[in-house]
């Protein structure tokens, strides 16, 4: 079945998000891994990301972590260069895909107040037809009801769905629901994929 609407992760598919090559370079590796070790800070991200308060939540880590309370408030208070850089191919295909009238959904683990954040310094984050953002529905994925809420709010049947994402549990929990799928390993990939659907020509996808 050819897709009706392409889904987009964020992380890792239009924006890159790599926290430990960040802290490596501002704290250096071994301490950077000496701190996570002690602190579990993508359980902490997973709050935020589920809809609990941005600031609120990283700061009170800090704040009952006091050997590394400077360095876990970096992840608040410099948090856009983690979520960075963009990834322009993935950005140019999501225009390519819109530009051919095919409906573009973003499905992104992201907090309220971050996704603000990154939305004001990368504005095609506000151009999705329609966004699926776990901090507002205070799920994230893999649980299958998040994927459930895409369903039925866009009306659209899983198998008239073609999502990317960098994380194998995500693709897998998709394709459970009937979903078709493609594992984000690069824009490169990603474009062929969207070639062999047809619903890019090889020139919009280059």
């Amino acid at each position: 079945m050819k897709p009706a609407a392409v889904v987009f992760d964020i992380g890792n598919v239009l924006i890159e998000w790599q926290p430990e090559r960040f802290f490596d370079s501002v704290i250096g590796a071994d301490r950077r891994q000496a701190m996570f070790a002690a602190v579990d800070l993508h359980a902490m991200n997973d709050r935020v990301d589920s809809g609990e308060h941005f600031t609120d939540t990283i700061y009170a880590t800090a704040d009952s972590t006091p050997e590394w309370r400077d360095e876990i408030r970096l992840w608040h208070d410099r948090w856009i260069e983690m979520a960075s850089p963009v990834i322009h191919h993935s950005v140019r295909l999501m225009k390519a895909l819109q530009s051919n009238n095919i409906p573009v959904f973003s499905l992104t683990n992201f907090g309220i107040q971050s996704y603000d954040l990154a939305a004001r310094h990368y504005p095609f984050l506000r151009e999705f037809d329609r966004d699926f953002i776990s901090g507002h529905l205070r799920m994230i994925k893999p649980d299958p009801e998040i994927f459930a809420a895409v369903e039925q709010q866009t009306g659209l049947s899983p198998d008239a769905l073609l999502f990317t994402d960098d994380r194998p549990d995500n693709i897998a929990a998709a394709r459970v629901r009937g979903w078709q799928t493609h594992l984000f390993e690069g824009p490169t990939g990603w474009a062929a994929r969207l070639v062999d659907e047809g619903l890019l020509s090889p020139e919009d996808a280059a």
